[in-house]
């Protein structure tokens, strides 16, 4: 379908409104259109057979499943050319089906680092001072001896990265350069000197960041390979006084797992911002333990992110729609396919 309009859709929400849609408004041969979850076939399907791209959110609960980048979407869409996350994660996307259908998913990756290696080391502190259990201890007013509560440093410490791209190496940067902690990152897609530029030293076996650190963060995406990566050999490895953090996606670590480490006390306690279904049921066991600090997936939520996220998003789409290779992709092996595609509906060749 060749044409000069540039159509995009999104359903429900953007991660920042204003900052997106201004950006889009600015371009009078690009259209926007905005579904929800319950909007009848009537409404979505005229809109999903004229797209060539989709914003679509990160979240898989906020999402309706219909909506879900996939192959039973894509039939609904033969235009599509981009699909285009909202954040750095792509749960919601078919990353297979996108790619048989030649069609190029992007992310945002990096957009949230700051805000996420804040959130972590907020937790990493607010676990090893105790601060959590004494918190709630007092709220009780429990008669208690404060002695019951010493923590410990952060600083020093030894430090377990699993996956260290944006959010895990701006961690490595400020725990390194903050509390002077030594990095151990476990990533088998960077070398040992990409590694190093990072801050830490490259682990070439998962096991040995659970035998090793006082922390394990995990910072990977969720794929086919990281998923049920963490369970409880792995929660077996770590020592007593070790704490266990992520806020990269739920389903990476076994929470029935966890939960069993922590009620036989084989670890000291977890920083869970991430989570098979979220928020977790309030019966949800991990929610029992005093020395668990959970948050629902708000760990990149804030403002400043949200506001860098559209940014990102909306110069990145508007960039790869005018033939620009965007520098976020997640499926580069469709590349070729999808300059073809992209060639035979706007009659300009991607750069």
């Amino acid at each position: 379908m060749a044409g000069n309009t540039k159509r995009i859709f999104y359903v429900r929400n953007l991660a920042s409104p204003p900052v997106y849609l201004d950006a889009i408004a600015k371009r009078p041969d690009v259209r926007i259109d905005k579904l929800e979850n319950d909007s009848t076939d009537e409404v979505a399907t005229p809109i999903l057979a004229e797209a060539h791209a989709y914003q679509i959110g990160s979240s898989r609960q906020e999402l309706a499943p219909r909506f879900y980048a996939n192959a039973a979407l894509l039939k609904r869409t033969p235009h599509l050319l981009i699909v285009s996350t909202n954040g750095a994660g792509y749960d919601t996307v078919d990353v297979d089906d996108c790619t048989a259908a030649g069609v190029l998913v992007i992310n945002q990756a990096g957009g949230n680092k700051q805000a996420v290696a804040e959130h972590v080391i907020g937790m990493m502190l607010t676990l090893t001072k105790r601060i959590i259990m004494v918190d709630r201890a007092m709220r009780r007013k429990e008669k208690f001896d404060r002695q019951d509560f010493i923590g410990n440093d952060m600083f020093g410490k030894t430090l377990g990265i699993i996956g260290i791209g944006n959010v895990g190496g701006r961690v490595s940067e400020l725990c390194g350069g903050l509390f002077q902690m030594k990095v151990l990152a476990y990533d088998p897609y960077l070398s040992k000197e990409q590694v190093a530029a990072r801050g830490a030293e490259k682990v070439d076996d998962l096991n040995d960041i659970f035998r090793r650190a006082d922390f394990v963060s995990v910072h990977c995406p969720l794929t086919a390979e990281t998923r049920g990566m963490v369970g409880a050999a792995q929660f077996a490895l770590m020592q007593p006084h070790a704490y266990f953090v992520t806020a990269a996606r739920g389903f990476i670590h076994d929470e029935a797992a966890l939960a069993e480490a922590l009620r036989a006390n084989k670890i000291a306690g977890a920083g869970l911002d991430v989570w098979e279904k979220e928020p977790p049921p309030s019966e949800h066991p991990l929610l029992a333990f005093d020395n668990v600090l959970v948050s629902p997936h708000t760990a990149g939520v804030t403002v400043e992110t949200r506001q860098n996220m559209s940014r990102i998003a909306a110069a990145q789409i508007l960039d790869t729609l005018d033939g620009k290779k965007p520098p976020r992709i997640v499926n580069p092996e469709v590349w070729p396919v999808y300059a073809e595609r992209f060639a035979k509906t706007f009659g300009i060749k991607p750069a």
